[in-house]
Parts: C-alpha cells; structure tokens; sequence
C-alpha cells in the first residue's frame, strides 16, 4: 500500500512538472508576441487621440513619465512636428457601475482634447458601454474642448449640474468618465511645462 502511493505521488510529481514546464515555455515562447500585439493597440488608440497628421515622430518612442498627484507614474506619449511639440495623451481612470474605467485621451499643445477613447471596462452591455466609440458617438463629444471651455464647475453630468449627458438608465459611468477627462485635464494644467518641454 506505501509503495503504491508512492508510485502515484511521483506519477503525479511527474505530471505537475511536465505540465509546468510546457507552462513556462509557452510563456516565453508567445512573450515577444503578445508585447508586439500590445505595442501594437496602443499604436491603435494613440491613432484615434492624437490625429497622423499632427505628427512626424512616433508618440510611443518619444514618451515620458511623470508622477500623478495620486503618486503614480503617468506615461505620456508625445507627439511632434519638425521638432515643435504638438500634442500629448496618457491614459486616465475613472469609476464606473462595474468598476474602472481606463480611458486614453489626447490634447493638443493648448490643452484642448484631440480625442479620448475608451480602453477597458465593464461596464452594463447597452447602459453604459456606451462610452466605447464603437457603441455610440457619445465620447466624441469631447473633441475641442478644454479646461476653460466649458468652465471647471460645467464638468459634470447634466443630473449633478454640469453641461454633459448622462445615459438613460447609466448616470454613474458618464459620471465617471466625465471626472475622469477633468482630471486629466487637470493634470495637463498642473504639468504644462513640463509636458511641453521638447527633448
């Protein structure tokens, strides 16, 4: 009975570390690849944020990083043109129904926004995955605004006082996102020199 159980422990033993091995050599045989694939959605989003034509370098090449005032460290992709700065995007969060919302947004060199897409959430299908550009135009509305315009206290959901619409049914993801773009906007404000400074 001893040595049978010892026979399936090592049969087992055996399996785990066959499985393991196959586990690890997967990973690093598909790592180069799926950093390509993210390189690559974010070379994607950049696109939708920060407009070709803006720019004659590559924005992912050409980022810096800065400490948020939350103390974390901010990307920030820049792009520019015959060597004058042209426009920036990072990545913002907010709090959504169904928990973070991480968005992408670009703002050219005067702070106004270029473009914000959403990158990942989970938010309620038909509520409010209506801040995905794929979904609904409700996040291009966006586009051209700025800190100033419209005022600070206007950058909130028309249900809290402010100038944007919320979703039928779904007030606390544009809420969200809304706080979310103000506080990047914010943060563009705060670290203006810093982010226009050519390298």
């Amino acid at each position: 009975m001893k040595q049978r159980t010892i026979i399936h422990g090592v049969v087992l033993a055996s399996f785990c570390l066959g499985f393991g091995i196959l586990l690890a050599a997967t990973k690093d045989f598909t790592a180069e690849e799926i950093s390509l694939r993210q390189v690559e959605d974010l070379q994607n989003s950049l696109t939708q944020v920060i407009p070709p034509g803006l720019h004659d370098n590559s924005p992912v090449k050409d980022a810096i990083t800065l400490k948020g005032d939350d103390g974390k460290d901010v990307v920030v992709y820049r792009a520019t043109k015959a060597g004058k700065l042209t426009g920036v995007a990072y990545e913002v969060r907010g709090q959504g129904y169904g928990g973070e919302i991480r968005l992408i947004m670009g703002l050219d060199a005067d702070g106004k926004i270029l473009g914000v897409r959403a990158l990942q959430h989970k938010e309620t299908p038909g509520l409010g995955d209506k801040i995905d550009v794929a979904k609904s135009d409700w996040i291009t509305r966006f586009t051209g605004l700025g800190l100033g315009s419209p005022p600070k206290d206007a950058w909130r959901v028309k249900k809290d006082g402010g100038q944007f619409d919320q979703f039928s049914g779904a007030t606390i993801t544009p809420r969200g996102v809304v706080a979310a773009i103000r506080g990047g906007l914010e943060f563009f404000a705060a670290h203006k020199a810093e982010l226009l400074e050519v390298r």
